[in-house]
């Protein structure tokens, strides 16, 4: 609609000779920050895991899958008992 008012887009939002200030927000972390594996030590880890991962058979990928499962599980219960 800016584009074709042949405007600024703040002019439809905003009655001003000068754009608004931005207020000083609080830098919030991307998705790529969050994400486990995404930079440093984790991603070389990943790295080397899935290196690793893609050499193995299917029955130890499965093996290791199933132990990963039985890992978690367990914890899980761990944390609902101590609560």
């Amino acid at each position: 609609m800016g584009r074709a008012l042949e405007v600024p887009l703040y002019q439809l939002f905003y009655d001003g000779e000068e754009p608004p200030k931005l207020p000083n927000l609080l830098k919030r972390k991307t998705s790529g920050d969050v994400v486990w594996g995404s930079s440093g030590k984790q991603a070389m880890y990943l790295h080397k895991l899935t290196k690793c991962l893609s050499k193995a058979e299917d029955a130890d990928r499965k093996l290791l899958l199933s132990l990963a499962q039985k890992m978690v599980s367990d914890r899980k219960r761990h944390v609902q008992k101590a609560a």
